[in-house]
């Protein structure tokens, strides 16, 4: 599996899927709601400069300040974080998060897939790839009827 290839695609690619679910609004504007912003801009820089460590560590900051906001974003970046530094247990975990705050959203199913693979539980990693493959093609099938 290509950590590489998977780390450019979370960097690359902006994903908007949960973005509207991560702006708080005005009642929750807290002292916390910033301080969780804070961090989680910290692991965005971190994360798009290769600081591993620092990307972990500014994510779990994020969601112990403010986990009823963390996106499934954060949760899908700490775990291709997780994957890269060989923490494998903890990447899958991430991702299995991810996948229960957005059930809909393939990007987690794939992050699953990637840390199965590399726990060497192959046949399970296939299964997700092929749910994964699956939902994001209904996605595309959902987008086309309603253009």
């Amino acid at each position: 599996m290509n950590m590489t290839a998977i780390y450019e695609i979370l960097v690359n690619r902006r994903y908007r899927d949960d973005e509207e679910l991560s702006e708080p609004s005005l009642q929750e504007w807290t002292q916390q709601s910033r301080d969780m912003l804070a961090a989680r801009k910290r692991g965005d820089l971190a994360f798009r400069d290769k600081d591993l460590r620092a990307a972990i560590d500014s994510y779990t900051e994020c969601m112990d300040v403010g986990p009823e906001m963390v996106s499934g974003t954060v949760y899908v970046r700490r775990s291709c974080c997780h994957l890269m530094c060989g923490n494998l247990d903890a990447a899958l975990r991430d991702a299995m998060q991810a996948q229960r705050q957005y059930p809909e959203w393939p990007l987690s199913l794939y992050m699953q897939a990637a840390a199965l693979s590399k726990l060497g539980m192959h046949s399970q990693a296939m299964g997700m790839l092929i749910e994964a493959s699956e939902m994001e093609g209904n996605h595309r099938k959902s987008s086309l009827i309603l253009v």
